[in-house]
């Protein structure tokens, strides 16, 4: 399953790949910036923490794809 770590480092990595600042990137999703340090630490948020246990208890796993992927799988699902 990908855990916090993971999702943290992924935002972090794709931010900085996109060459935008934590101040930019919480400013267009309309979070805090301080979500978006402790994101990228890997620190678990209660919601997320539930989130990931309830999809573990389904036996399914949380999986992020990169803006490339995303667009191909619009492309292929026609959304």
């Amino acid at each position: 399953m990908f855990g916090m770590k993971e999702l943290g480092a992924f935002v972090a990595k794709e931010r900085k790949r996109q060459g935008i600042t934590q101040l930019e990137l919480s400013q267009a999703a309309d979070v805090g910036r301080r979500f978006i340090v402790e994101l990228e630490r890997g620190k678990e948020t209660g919601r997320i923490r539930e989130l990931l246990k309830l999809l573990d208890a389904l036996g399914a796993g949380l999986y992020v794809l990169t803006p490339g992927e995303v667009a191909e799988w619009k492309r292929s699902t026609s959304i």
